[in-house]
């Protein structure tokens, strides 16, 4: 008698839209929480003095630059820590049986 196959993976692949979601949903609030705690000691202005002065930027694009810097910041660190919490069983292949 011949025993079925299991299944190839140990679940389903999640949907994009939730793989996506996930990285880039908790991103946005540590975003969030690091542009408020950060411009609550540093002005736009004086940042902008002190590395780019012959940038006209005013105090609203600084708070929106320093946010998506942010952003970008926990978005790869939410990204890379999916990469590591894959299953390895994407990734190997079943043995072959003799």
């Amino acid at each position: 008698m011949r025993v079925e196959a299991e299944s190839r993976f140990d679940h389903p692949p999640r949907p994009l839209a939730q793989r996506v979601g996930a990285i880039l949903w908790p991103s946005f609030f540590a975003a969030g929480v690091a542009t408020m705690v950060f411009f609550a000691f540093v002005d736009p202005l004086m940042l902008r003095d002190f590395t780019f002065p012959q940038f006209d930027i005013s105090r609203g694009f600084g708070y929106t630059i320093g946010f998506f810097m942010f952003w970008a910041c926990t978005a790869s660190s939410s990204l890379f820590t999916w990469i590591l919490l894959r299953p390895a069983s994407r990734f190997n292949k079943p043995l072959a049986k003799d």
